[in-house]
């Protein structure tokens, strides 16, 4: 990735433009990296290796791991995501110059 310069009044409207298509593209790779973690664990952790995680991992507060994992573990998760998501979205807008000053 490279850095870009914030547009400016002095900026050519052609490079204004090309700045916002690189920061739209960076955005929509956040967004679909994020999905992607959301949707394995969510698919994976509840059902396709539940059987795996109940038969490796101890139990967790009386139910099985993939239980566990299907229930409270993928909403921790989530909320990570969104932490995640969040320090990176910030970490985009400042390098394109976007960041919010409230």
């Amino acid at each position: 990735m490279t850095a870009s310069i914030p547009p400016s009044s002095e900026t050519a409207p052609g490079e204004i433009a090309r700045h916002h298509a690189e920061h739209w593209h960076g955005s929509n790779r956040i967004v679909i990296w994020i999905l992607v973690v959301w949707f394995s664990v969510s698919l994976g952790g509840s059902i396709l290796f539940r059987d795996f995680l109940d038969a490796t991992f101890p139990k967790v507060g009386g139910a099985p791991f993939g239980f566990w994992m299907a229930q409270q573990g993928s909403i921790l998760l989530f909320v990570i995501l969104l932490i995640v998501y969040r320090s990176l979205m910030n970490r985009l807008d400042h390098r394109h110059g976007l960041e919010d000053h409230a």
